[in-house]
């Protein structure tokens, strides 16, 4: 580094006349040479210090323009490079799903699976371009829907972490042994605990544990169940839910029902900005009813949220007879009407 002052004379000063401007003959100037080094090698900055001014003026002058694009460039090549991509692989039931996800990303790849059998019954399974799929981050979006198709998938799943795949996710909507989680006599199996014990061995991939994606699973202490192998993510479409009711013109007369105590816990406090009612089930001889228990739904829209459906008897029930119009959506059954007494 060296600096070469240059003197000048000290600036006059006319107490007559304070507008005048500076002189700048009468400032003295260093410039100041000196050499940034770093891993891409070196580059020649100027610094250039007016004194005599107040305050003093600092001048930092740049390097030709010529390696700043250069740099940029390779700086933005790097981080392209670098941006996640994700390889989602998807069961033969959630093909329509695993394309609408994709469709909401440029940096969602899906690839596939041949998913058949053999004479016996037994699958016989194929991914296509395994090799493709090192070093990518790897999801797998699955659907436990029936326990004839659990073990055909969970040979993927245990498949894809050893293919030397930078992560790897499991993404399962719905947890089905959700309701099974306790035992409540002796000889009960709590078959959440089995299933949880079966995921929490998937095999590590290069990037660690396999992260597991569940939604609105049934209790949530049912995280305990699970492995260190695993890391599962709980997560809820309740916030969904809350923001489109509230979307809705007549979002004031809606009122939350809960068909039971067990749903109220799960999700009263995520729902709180609406009035509440809560069912309870009661035995009548061999039947359950669903009776009101707490809150007024009379003159209210009414939004039934359940913590498990899975026949839907305890939606019916809890609608009782209709008095408005009954919309269904897909899987999924909205009642947006007056509750029936």
């Amino acid at each position: 580094m060296s600096a070469s002052p240059h003197p000048l004379s000290s600036p006059s000063r006319n107490p007559t006349n304070t507008l005048k401007p500076p002189d700048l003959r009468s400032f003295s100037k260093i410039q100041i040479r000196c050499d940034l080094r770093g891993f891409e090698g070196s580059q020649k900055w100027t610094i250039d210090c007016v004194s005599g001014s107040d305050p003093i003026h600092i001048i930092l002058k740049p390097p030709p323009s010529s390696s700043i694009p250069m740099a940029s460039a390779a700086a933005l090549d790097s981080s392209l490079k670098s941006a996640k991509r994700v390889c989602l692989f998807y069961c033969a039931e959630m093909k329509d799903l695993a394309e609408r996800v994709a469709a909401q990303s440029d940096a969602i790849e899906l690839r596939n699976i041949t998913w058949r059998t053999f004479e016996d019954g037994f699958p016989n399974l194929f991914i296509s371009n395994a090799h493709g799929i090192r070093g990518q981050h790897v999801a797998f979006l699955a659907s436990f829907s029936s326990p004839g198709v659990i073990f055909e998938q969970l040979s993927v799943i245990y498949a894809l972490p050893k293919l030397f795949v930078s992560s790897f996710t499991l993404v399962l909507p719905f947890f089905p042994t959700g309701t099974s989680e306790r035992m409540e006599d002796e000889g009960d199996v709590a078959t959440a605990l089995t299933l949880a014990r079966i995921l929490s061995n998937i095999p590590i991939s290069r990037g660690g544990p396999t992260s597991l994606v569940i939604f609105d699973i049934h209790a949530l202490q049912e995280r305990f169940y699970f492995g260190d192998n695993v890391l599962p993510c709980f997560d809820s479409g309740i916030p969904l839910l809350k923001n489109r009711l509230q979307r809705l013109p007549d979002s004031d007369s809606i009122s939350i029902a809960f068909p039971d105590d067990g749903a109220w816990k799960r999700f009263h406090n995520q729902l709180q900005h609406f009035p509440m009612i809560v069912c309870a089930k009661v035995r009548d001889g061999d039947q359950r009813i669903v009776r009101l228990k707490e809150g007024d739904p009379r003159g209210r829209h009414v939004v039934i949220v359940d913590d498990l459906v899975q026949s839907g008897s305890t939606l019916i029930e809890c609608q009782g007879p209709p008095r408005r119009d009954l919309r269904t959506s897909g899987s999924r059954t909205r009642v947006l009407e007056q509750f029936g007494l």
